[in-house]
């Protein structure tokens, strides 16, 4: 589990000492500026403390023993494994911040005008950071629906009903809920007379707190009955099923480049199945809605990546009401610029909440 992947990463980390620590951190970086093994000789020359080869192949001994690095081939060289690549990523890598060019890239290419919806912004948010990442830009997103004209609720059976919902652009949309027992048929009259005074000209997320707030007060004016019809219709608009979530990926070609060996590229196209499937990485990405900031997930840390080699990069993004309503990032291979990409996302999504809220 990733749990104890990351408390035994911590746990280690803690217990290497400096020297230790700095071996570490060069291999790693040399594995994700080039790719190869480094060896001993090689690290002597890039380490800032004097070192022999003979010392520094100890340290690696020992490296290698702890299940952070590894040896690929007969040579010396060492790469990380995916448990050194994420105390690496965890402890220590020196994250720096987006540049003023980089700023104003993203800025230009996703800034709000009053002709774009948030759908296209989301879009070109996907587009810009894939470009910016050269790897796939991924947005999940909650489906966006205008301010609310009209709700109506209609009996369909005894025991279930359909909530109709009229957004401000005429957009009509339909979703069947299960009804209290014992409920008459004033109630969904009332529930919708009572929604259509209180929660017009509100999105969804504004009504739903709403409601929160005010059925409480409410209880004079409505029924337990009537009361649990509203919440049983606002809950199942503002849920989190697959299927009122709008997966938007791109720049998937950028995950073929350097590609060469058979294996590698039929990895990816599993991946590229995991995209059109859609709901494996819909849950991926759900779950980092939780998150406070930037997630990063690596390798087979995810069932998703377990056979790609991939990992994900992803931060949230809010609306005015400080409600998560989705997540955006970059999947690309494990040998990723760390450093140069998790603070243009946590950027990024930053940006697409200002502009969305």
């Amino acid at each position: 589990m990733v749990s104890a992947t990351l408390l035994d990463g911590k746990t280690q980390l803690q217990r290497l000492d400096e020297r230790s620590r700095t071996i570490l951190r060069r291999i790693v970086e040399s594995y994700l500026a080039t790719g190869e093994p480094v060896g001993s000789r090689n690290l002597s020359r890039a380490l800032p403390m004097a070192l022999s080869p003979a010392s520094i192949r100890n340290v690696m001994s020992d490296l290698e023993q702890l299940g952070l690095i590894i040896s690929p081939h007969t040579s010396a060289g060492r790469l990380p494994t995916q448990l050194g690549l994420r105390l690496f990523v965890d402890g220590l890598l020196e994250v720096g911040d987006v540049s003023m060019e980089e700023r104003r890239q993203i800025e230009a290419q996703i800034a709000y005008r009053r002709d774009k919806s948030v759908d296209q912004l989301l879009s070109e948010a996907g587009e810009l950071i894939s470009g910016l990442s050269h790897c796939a830009g991924v947005v999940l997103a909650e489906k966006q629906v205008a301010r609310l004209r009209h709700i109506e609720f209609v009996p369909l059976e005894p025991r279930r009903g359909l909530v109709i919902l009229v957004d401000e652009d005429q957009n009509v949309e339909n979703r069947i809920i299960n009804l209290p027992e014992g409920l008459p048929p004033s109630a969904l009259q009332e529930a919708s007379n009572y929604l259509n005074t209180h929660l017009r000209g509100m999105t969804l997320a504004e009504a739903k707190t709403e409601i929160e707030k005010s059925l409480n007060a409410a209880k004079a004016e409505l029924d337990q009955l009537t009361q649990k019809v509203i919440k049983a219709g606002l809950a199942e608009w503002s849920g989190v099923s697959d299927d009122r979530k709008s997966l938007i990926v791109r720049g998937q070609s950028n995950l073929l480049k350097d590609v060469t060996a058979a294996e590698d590229l039929d990895r990816i196209r599993q991946l590229f199945d995991a995209f059109e499937s859609k709901q494996d990485i819909v849950e991926l990405l759900g779950a980092s809605e939780t998150a406070e900031g930037v997630r990063i997930f690596i390798g087979s840390e995810n069932k998703l990546f377990s056979l790609s080699g991939s990992s994900l990069i992803v931060a949230p993004f809010r609306d005015q009401t400080r409600h998560v309503v989705g997540v955006l990032g970059v999947i690309g291979p494990t040998r990723l610029n760390y450093a140069r990409i998790i603070p243009m996302v946590d950027y990024t999504a930053k940006l697409v909440s200002r502009l969305i809220g």
